[in-house]
C-alpha cells in the first residue's frame, strides 16, 4: 500500500515536472504552441450531419441563429435611407451614379451604383470588395470611380490591373444588364481612419469594437445585408433577382451574405474557401484576413464550409486558384466536398458549382465571364 502510494506520488511529480518544463514561450509564428490540441477539440456540433436536428429547414434556421449569436449585437438600422444621387455620368450601356444613403443608424455612406440603360426592373448584384492589405480604396476596387482626385483614380486603376486584369467587375456586370452597388467596408476608402490608412491598427479597431460588445467583422456582414435590403427597394431592381459576388475577403463576405439572408438568391465567391484544419496549421500557416474574418467563438460550432452550407439550396459558385498561396488547395478540396455533401443531401447538388482553376489569387476577365454566365442562369 505504501509502495503504491509512493509510486503514485512519484508519477504525479514527474507529470507536473514535465508540464512545467517550459520552452520559455507559448507562442510561435503568432500561433499558440498547443494549436493542434485546440484544433482536436473542434468537433463542429452544429454542422449539418453532426447536429441532432434532422430536418434541414429547421437546421438551417438554428445554424443561422448560431452565426448571428457569434456576430454579437447588430448595428442599429436607419430610420430611413434618405438616399440621394450626388453625381452621375453616362457610360457605354449603363449609367454610373455616386449616391449617399443611411446604411445604418450611425453611418451615412457614399456608394457607387451602376444602372443599365433601358427599362427595368433588372437583376442586381451586391459587389463586395477585397482586403488586399490596401485600405485607401474599397468600393473603387469594384467600380471605376468618377469625380475623384487623380490620385484615387490612379489607385483604383492600378488595383484593377493587379487583381482584375484591368477589368472592373462592376462595370462588366452593368454592361451586361445588371444593376450593381458597391460600398466601402469600415476601415477602407472613405470609411477609414482619420489619421490615415494603417493595417497595423486592425487589432486595435477590432479590440475596441469588442469592448463595446460588438464585432468589427460582423459589422461588415451586417452592413452587407443592409446593402442588399437597400438594393431590393430601389425602383430599378427586381427584388427577387439579387445576387452577390466578391473576390478574396469579398469572396468570404459573399458566401457569408448568402448564408445569413435569403434576400440573396445566388452568390459567387472567388478565392476564399478552406477548412480551419488546413488554413490554420503548422504546415500551411495562418489565415491572413485576421480580424476581418473572425466571429467570436463561432468555430466551436461551425467551420467555414458549414457556414456557407446554410445557403443551401441556393445556386452558389465557388472558384479558387490552384496556385493561390493564401488558400492551400488540399483544404479547398475538403471544403468543397463538405458543401457538396450538403447540397446533394437536399437533392440540389446541381445548384452548387465548385472549381479550382489553374491560376493564382486572382479575379480576371475569364473568372468574371464565368460569374456572369452563372448569374445569367441563376438570376
Amino acid at each position: 500500500m505504501i509502495k503504491r502510494l509512493l509510486l503514485s506520488i512519484i508519477g504525479l511529480v514527474t507529470t507536473v515536472a514535465g508540464l512545467s518544463q517550459s520552452k520559455g514561450y507559448e507562442l510561435e509564428r503568432d500561433m499558440p504552441v498547443f494549436l493542434n490540441q485546440l484544433k482536436e477539440e473542434l468537433t463542429y456540433p452544429m454542422a449539418w450531419g453532426n447536429s441532432p436536428i434532422r430536418k434541414f429547414r429547421k437546421w438551417r434556421m438554428a445554424a443561422r441563429e448560431t452565426v448571428f449569436d457569434a456576430m454579437l449585437a447588430p448595428p442599429a438600422k436607419a430610420a430611413s435611407y434618405d438616399a440621394a444621387v450626388v453625381a452621375e455620368e453616362q457610360r457605354d450601356g449603363y449609367k454610373a451614379q455616386k449616391i449617399q444613403f443611411n446604411l445604418t443608424g450611425y453611418s451615412r455612406v457614399n456608394a457607387y451604383m451602376l444602372i443599365p440603360d433601358g427599362e427595368g426592373p433588372f437583376p442586381a448584384v451586391v459587389l463586395l470588395h477585397d482586403h488586399g492589405g490596401h485600405y485607401t480604396i474599397g468600393k473603387e476596387k469594384m467600380i471605376r470611380p468618377f469625380e475623384v482626385s487623380d490620385e484615387i483614380l490612379a489607385d483604383a486603376d492600378n488595383w484593377a490591373v493587379g487583381c482584375y486584369s484591368g477589368q472592373y467587375l462592376g462595370d462588366y456586370l452593368a454592361a451586361n444588364g445588371y444593376v450593381v452597388i458597391a460600398v466601402d467596408a469600415i476601415f477602407w476608402g472613405e470609411r477609414g481612419r482619420k489619421e490615415g490608412p494603417d493595417g497595423s491598427k486592425a487589432a486595435d479597431v477590432a479590440g475596441h469594437f469588442h469592448m463595446l460588445g460588438r464585432c468589427w467583422s460582423a459589422f461588415m456582414n451586417y452592413e452587407d445585408m443592409y446593402t442588399a435590403d437597400f438594393l431590393a427597394e430601389h425602383p430599378s431592381v427586381d427584388p427577387d433577382r439579387i445576387g452577390c459576388i466578391g473576390f478574396s475577403m469579398g469572396g468570404y463576405r459573399s458566401w457569408m451574405l448568402s448564408a445569413i439572408t435569403d434576400r440573396i438568391k445566388a452568390a459567387v465567391s472567388v478565392c476564399w474557401m478552406n477548412v480551419t484544419d488546413v488554413q490554420f496549421s503548422w504546415e500551411h500557416g495562418k489565415e491572413h484576413g485576421g480580424f476581418a474574418n473572425a466571429l467570436p467563438g463561432l468555430r466551436r460550432y461551425l467551420d467555414y464550409p458549414h457556414i456557407a452550407s446554410i445557403a443551401c439550396p441556393k445556386p452558389m459558385y465557388f472558384i479558387n486558384g490552384e496556385h493561390d498561396g493564401l488558400f492551400p488547395t488540399v483544404g479547398v478540396r475538403q471544403a468543397f466536398e463538405i458543401m457538396q455533401d450538403v447540397w446533394d443531401s437536399q437533392d440540389a447538388g446541381d445548384l452548387l458549382k465548385t472549381e479550382i482553376w489553374d491560376m493564382p489569387h486572382h479575379c480576371g476577365p475569364e473568372v468574371q465571364k464565368a460569374a456572369l454566365e452563372f448569374f445569367d442562369r441563376s438570376l
